[in-house]
């Protein structure tokens, strides 16, 4: 087994797993801290270090709200540990690898964890990467920068950083993913095989690094879950960046609101300084999110997904089957018929017509959809049409989750399926979950070493059969703890709100 690994910086000794086969190496820095000169920065050089660095342990998290307090649906979840160590110094990353040697060639993912570009780490427990592993891959996880130390731009940045001025956890998780790709020989892993995935927060992080330009050939493979968040009845949606002057705009009224008038001043502040009045900055203004800025993000992902200017990578992607519906509120049929109107135009009476056939256009809410399923589609649906051969892969979530809470299919619920550590969770999961969780990690694992889900069960019994998405075959996955089940239709309505994404 491979306890002891040469990188670019000096030697790293990690631990066995609970399965000894598997070895993980914790908190090993891939850049220099972000603190001091390098906050809003993008992220520079790692330093060398002298001996065998003790990879023992997870590294602080990103600077955030203190997880663990209170008794919503996620800190009952994952966000347990309100004493979870954290610090501005935070750019690290982890590995687990099953490899005997560096010999082995496996092939590699990279995850980026969620949270609302605001919260979320990699040491959140459903991440655990063993059972991954198992499965032959080197599993990485990245850190990166969060808020407004992440995501904050302002004038004075842009003037004296022009080609890095915002997106500084983007610009974390691609230094992660050069680090990999110069490093990740020694631990087993294939440079020239690795999949970029990401859930949430962390799956519309894939988006970005998908259409930065920079990152062609870097990956071979994308997995995006829950992360294509578009509203089908309006032109909104999450995860569209700002524009660089807006982002300004705003970075100077929170410097106002933290008391300082120039970046250096900014930069000598403490970071949970910031972090707290960056809190209550987010009673009355938005949160920072990404940015256009021309360098790293030149657009909105979705979009340049659209219009081709993307990495040509095989990708699989879903959502669960109740997170983030999209609905016309409405008082009547002729309220409804009105903002048919104004959303469809000539199309609006054959919207009107698919709700009526499929009995949704009953007031106060109609046309209930999920909008991520509507996104997804409507990409992979123009993916399939174009010039492009690769072959996406789309998935829903439908399983019954158990607990006192009653909780459905939530958002992030399956991160406990794909990484297969269901026993983590405090939740009374029965045989049939196990066995999906297997089944759902399967799937994965098979696409991240080959851009094909398909395969074997480990009894060697074959696995449903998964098409590829395309506009003229709508195929998809349904992982349900009843049984998993395949589709080859859309309904008329997704069909119908798919297209109208795809006109935008």
């Amino acid at each position: 087994m491979l306890r002891t690994v040469k990188t670019e910086n000096g030697l790293v000794e990690g631990l066995p797993a609970a399965d000894p086969r598997i070895t993980s190496f914790k908190g090993i820095p891939f850049a220099a801290p972000p603190v001091g000169e390098n906050r809003w920065r993008a992220p520079m050089p790692c330093a060398d270090w002298e001996g065998v660095r003790k990879a023992y342990a997870f590294a602080p998290i990103s600077v955030q709200d203190t997880p663990g307090i209170g008794d919503n649906l996620y800190n009952r979840e994952w966000h347990v540990d309100p004493d979870v160590p954290m610090d501005e110094d935070c750019l690290y990353l982890n590995v687990w690898t099953g490899a005997k040697s560096d010999q082995d060639k496996l092939p590699v993912v990279i995850w980026y964890f969620g949270g609302g570009l605001q919260w979320g780490y990699p040491s959140e427990m459903e991440f655990d990467g063993e059972r991954v592993a198992r499965r032959g891959i080197v599993v990485v996880s990245v850190n990166y920068r969060l808020g407004a130390l992440g995501f904050l731009a302002h004038p004075e940045i842009t003037a004296q950083q022009p080609d890095a001025p915002a997106n500084f956890g983007l610009l974390d998780q691609q230094a992660g993913l050069k680090w990999v790709i110069r490093n990740i020989a020694a631990f087993g892993g294939d440079p020239k095989n690795i999949t970029i995935a990401g859930q949430s927060a962390g799956g519309g992080s894939v988006m970005s690094q998908l259409v930065c330009e920079e990152n062609a050939g870097r990956f071979q493979k994308a997995i995006v879950q829950s992360a294509m968040i578009r509203d089908p009845y309006g032109e909104g949606g999450v995860g569209i960046p700002q524009p660089l002057k807006e982002a300004e705009k705003a970075g100077e009224d929170f410097f106002a609101f933290l008391g300082v008038k120039t970046l250096d001043e900014a930069r000598a502040l403490d970071a949970f300084y910031i972090r707290d009045r960056y809190g209550a900055y987010a009673q009355s203004h938005p949160r920072m999110f990404t940015v256009q800025d021309g360098r790293f993000l030149k657009g909105d992902p979705i979009t340049l997904y659209l219009q081709g200017k993307h990495a040509h990578v095989p990708i699989l992607a879903g959502n669960t089957s109740d997170e983030f519906p999209n609905v016309i509120s409405c008082t009547s049929k002729e309220e409804l018929a009105r903002k048919a109107q104004e959303l469809f135009g000539d199309r609006a009476r054959e919207f009107l017509d698919i709700l009526a056939k499929e009995g949704m256009d009953q007031p106060p809410e109609c046309g209930k959809v999920i909008g991520i399923e509507c996104t997804v589609k409507s990409l992979f649906a123009a993916n399939s049409v174009s010039d492009r051969s690769e072959d996406n892969y789309y998935y829903r979530f439908d399983a019954q989750i158990p607990g006192w809470d009653h909780p459905g299919n939530f958002h992030s619920v399956e991160l406990w399926f794909f990484f297969e550590t269901l026993a983590k969770c405090w939740r009374p999961f029965t045989g049939k979950h196990y066995d999906l969780a297997r089944l759902m990690c399967n799937y994965w694992c098979n696409f991240i070493k080959t851009g094909n889900p398909n395969g074997d069960d480990a009894d060697g019994t074959p696995m449903p059969q998964w098409k590829p998405y395309k506009a003229d075959a709508p195929f998809g996955m349904v992982f349900d703890s009843e049984g998993i089940r395949t589709e080859d239709t859309d309904s008329a309505l997704v069909s119908f709100l798919s297209k109208q994404i795809s006109k935008r």
